[in-house]
């Protein structure tokens, strides 16, 4: 970059974070929770979006003694070719985050490794890693299936292995997708203290790892919107 003027970051309209999500995100899809847009601009061209929001699960910060006013997850990074450092774009929108964020102390983001990931974005941005879980697909009637989608479908003891053989199909499986990194970013003195003895050491690069424009994330079924970022401008659906 010649000059920092040239990288802007704005509010994103929900079009535009359609745009670069199901363009530039492997994903193709847009989460269905309320979010809030992050654009990205570099010599006024339009490269990508980053998305917040209240992700999949609905007790994302039990775990750090906060509600879902108090946490948001890092939900897409979906950017095309750039000059600038995602971490420098990261760093910008953080700051943005947390001061029109208000009350918000943390935010959580993983890596899938079934992706090439291993989080080497928030490595470079000094996020707190604190390990994650192996991953599963299944696969029903001969169709691979999202853990997610096979909950929706049965409920949750219908995603039990032996539930479904005998009530959908009687050779369905689960297998290993991979292992899901989770990182945190505290907003706050007092929640990095609190979550600094989670920490682990960062996860080495496996595979076709991150390349820094390369988002990270999969798709995310809606949730109830987070109150606090609900009052900023740029959130609406996800579409």
């Amino acid at each position: 970059m010649n000059s920092s003027s040239e990288l802007r970051i704005d509010w994103a309209t929900p079009e535009a974070a359609k745009y670069a999500c199901e363009k530039w995100h492997y994903s193709k899809c847009t989460p269905k929770s309320k979010v809030v847009r992050f654009g990205v601009w570099e010599s006024g061209k339009f490269i990508g979006v980053v998305l917040f929001g209240s992700g999949a699960c609905p007790w994302l910060g039990t775990a750090y003694g906060l509600n879902q006013t108090q946490v948001c997850e890092l939900t897409r990074i979906a950017l095309t070719n750039h000059k600038t450092p995602v971490s420098r774009i990261m760093a910008i929108i953080l700051k943005k985050l947390k001061s029109h964020a208000k009350g918000l102390r943390l935010v959580v983001s993983f890596a899938d490794s079934s992706q090439g990931h291993h989080g080497g974005i928030y490595q470079a941005t000094n996020w707190i890693y604190v390990g994650g879980t192996e991953t599963h697909v299944y696969y029903i009637n001969g169709k691979k299936t999202h853990p997610m989608t096979v909950r929706k479908r049965h409920g949750k003891g219908g995603a039990s292995i032996p539930w479904l053989r005998e009530n959908v199909d009687p050779n369905a499986r689960r297998e290993s997708s991979g292992f899901k990194h989770k990182y945190l970013m505290p907003l706050d003195d007092d929640m990095r203290k609190k979550i600094q003895p989670l920490k682990q050491p960062y996860p080495k690069r496996v595979g076709s790892a991150d390349s820094g424009t390369v988002p990270i994330h999969g798709t995310r079924d809606g949730a109830n919107p987070i109150p606090t970022l609900h009052t900023l401008k740029g959130c609406s659906h996800g579409s």
